[in-house]
């Protein structure tokens, strides 16, 4: 059983003095490709190293909503270079996060919007975050068309996942499926179309019920296939499969 990671973070500081057994750790289990997305400008060096330094890490370029603060006009113009120069699998992490407050709402839409165009220039899959900003988000795509991507660590409805769906985007399932207080996710994974959905960690965040307080690792995503395969019925190596082909599919490797 080969899995592919389709989010996670393996350039995050925390891990410096980990990162090689981690990587050891996601190879025991199974793992042979994780995609690995940048947040900030001054992280896509980084990112850019981490992926050179070990087989099958796959860099991804962009602007998280969490950061916004950080970022500026200039850095658009840079990513545009970067991802001529680079070419990475994909533009990403990008979207919108209004769990706080939407004071920042139309910064955050513009840079969104305009990483969008990025994408669309470059023809490249666009990795999405979404948080208490969906329908949002579904407008933007929608407005922009002609796109395809993830929406990671989904948390959103059936009806949000079959827009995304149908808007040629996938629907990345973290370890929060885990919990069964999530109800309206593991009702997702249940019923969307096995090519709807990638396999996810956001590592090191994000996790699931066994490993409390502990930093989340790829190896992990193991635990959160097998309750995929139970809450839709199938073997996990059916599952496996469908989830590294739509992967691979979207992100080319």
């Amino acid at each position: 059983m080969l899995l592919i990671d389709s989010h996670c973070h393996l350039d995050d500081d925390r891990l410096d003095t980990t990162r090689d057994d981690v990587l050891a750790r996601a190879a025991a289990a199974g793992i042979e490709r994780m995609i690995v997305p940048a947040t900030t400008a001054n992280r896509w060096d980084k990112v850019k190293q981490v992926c050179a330094e070990a087989g099958g890490l796959h860099p991804a370029y962009g602007l998280h909503p969490w950061f916004v603060a950080q970022h500026q006009r200039i850095h658009l113009a840079e990513l545009d270079e970067w991802l001529e120069r680079e070419k990475p699998v994909a533009l990403g992490e990008c979207g919108l996060d209004f769990y706080a407050s939407r004071n920042d709402e139309d910064w955050q839409k513009q840079l969104f919007a305009e990483q969008l165009q990025l994408a669309r220039n470059h023809d490249l899959p666009v990795i999405v975050h979404a948080r208490k900003a969906l329908d949002d988000i579904i407008a933007l795509l929608r407005r922009q068309g002609e796109l395809r991507g993830v929406v990671h660590s989904f948390s959103g409805s059936e009806q949000q996942a079959r827009q995304l769906f149908d808007l040629g985007f996938r629907i990345g399932i973290a370890a929060t499926v885990g919990f069964e207080r999530a109800r309206r996710l593991r009702a997702v994974v249940a019923v969307m179309p096995g090519d709807a959905l990638l396999l996810e960690s956001d590592a090191p965040d994000q996790p699931g019920a066994g490993h409390r307080g502990e930093l989340n690792e790829p190896a992990f995503i193991v635990e959160h296939l097998q309750v995929m395969a139970e809450l839709r019925e199938t073997d996990v190596d059916t599952l496996a499969a469908q989830l590294s082909r739509n992967a691979k599919e979207l992100f080319g490797i």
